[in-house]
């Protein structure tokens, strides 16, 4: 019999009656639809059970690095660009917030929001800049040094904080949708503390695999960024 002990496991899909291997051809070809099933199992039963495949850990190592383009980022001026040591520190601080958002997205889910939390509809680009940026910053307000003072915790003014309870109702595709509404907006906006704050929390909320838009949407920042950054001048910061 052709049957083996794993095959004896496994369902059959088509009904496939024994043959004499010793007068079976596997060089002429099958004249008709069983010939063909018998000829497949016949073959399948020549192969071994477990294959192990041949590989050489040396040309894996010339192979683990991956470049990504920056197409139209601008070089760091001198003195702005961050040491090797803070850029992994940052991706590895960035990789942890990740996963503990991933992990304990359910619980924040099902934390209440007060009163005064009210989300926009996924599509309202207006009501989403106002709710993350405040009416102050959308509105251009410029704060008197009394505002800056005593600034309160009037969300509407000054914005209101992605807190886990938030962010965690979003699913990906309001999340991919307020990344590009506030990216478009930084395209020709000064930098502000509440934007920072927010595009941090929502790249982090990003699950991969990434789709294309995402992509598309950290290349468009990272161009924003590199010409924020390119413009800088006066007393550098230390990294």
């Amino acid at each position: 019999t052709l049957w083996s002990d794993v095959e004896e496991l496994m369902p059959k899909l088509l009904p496939v009656e024994p043959c004499d291997t010793d007068d079976f051809d596997l060089s002429e070809p099958p004249r008709n639809p069983q010939e063909y099933l018998r000829q497949v199992q016949l073959e399948a039963s020549l192969f071994p059970d477990v294959v192990v495949a041949q590989i050489d850990p040396k040309k894996l190592k010339k192979k683990q690095t991956v470049n990504v383009s920056v197409t139209g980022c601008q070089a760091a001026p001198a003195g702005f660009s961050p040491s090797l040591k803070w850029q992994q520190h940052q991706v590895s601080y960035f990789s942890e917030i990740r996963q503990s958002i991933n992990k304990h997205r359910s619980h924040w889910k099902a934390k209440s929001l007060d009163d005064n939390v009210i989300l926009p509809k996924p599509d309202d680009e207006e009501g989403w800049k106002k709710f993350c940026l405040g009416d102050n910053v959308y509105h251009g307000v410029v704060l008197t040094s009394d505002d800056n003072e005593c600034p309160g915790l009037d969300y509407i003014k000054v914005g209101f904080p992605p807190f886990l309870s938030i962010v965690s109702r979003l699913n990906q595709a309001t999340v991919s949708t307020v990344l590009e509404f506030l990216i478009n907006w930084f395209e020709d906006q000064d930098f502000v503390p509440q934007l920072g704050r927010w595009l941090y929390a929502l790249l982090a909320c990003l699950e991969k695999p990434l789709l294309p838009e995402a992509h598309s949407l950290i290349r468009q920042l990272a161009r924003r960024c590199s010409d924020v950054r390119a413009s800088l001048v006066g007393e550098l910061f230390g990294f």
